[in-house]
């Protein structure tokens, strides 16, 4: 057997191994990113007179006016989060929170823009990197999603 027949062989053996990956992976990206979300929807819920001012005066939510904007951001941060934890309708639900991620972004740009914040900034982007594999590949075959495909309904989820 040829060198590259070797490395072909290896390369197939790893892949295969680490396939098994995949969907160990996908649930703790679906955990994780729901946890965060959930603090924040949590706190928000926690202290509404102190949400509604923060939308009023802080975040600056286009195209919406900041008490339905604190509703949005509240409804997306708790409801979205309880999808993709079981892996229930899991790339809308990863979607909307991206959405929900991306508006966070826009709308608190003024600090998470400035210079000392990279920090925060970041943890945003990796959030979004985690919704986007979510969106991609799926919730993996720990979910529901993938119960609903392997019992015959719901062949579009897939």
């Amino acid at each position: 057997m040829s060198v590259w027949r070797h490395l072909a062989a290896a390369q197939a053996a790893l892949a295969a191994a680490l396939d098994r990956l995949r969907s160990p992976l996908l649930l703790a990206c679906r955990l994780y990113v729901s946890w965060q979300f959930l603090k924040s929807g949590w706190g928000k819920l926690g202290n509404w007179d102190a949400t509604l001012y923060l939308f009023r005066e802080e975040y600056h939510v286009p195209l919406l006016p900041p008490d339905w904007a604190a509703v949005a951001g509240a409804f997306g941060e708790t409801v979205l989060p309880l999808l993709l934890i079981p892996g229930l309708a899991s790339r809308p639900a990863a979607l909307g929170l991206f959405f929900v991620n991306a508006v966070a972004v826009i709308s608190y740009r003024q600090v998470l823009l400035a210079s000392g914040y990279e920090a925060a900034l970041a943890q945003h982007v990796l959030w979004g990197f985690m919704l986007l594999v979510l969106i991609a590949f799926g919730p993996g075959r720990v979910s529901l999603d993938q119960a609903a495909i392997g019992s015959g309904a719901g062949r579009a989820i897939a």
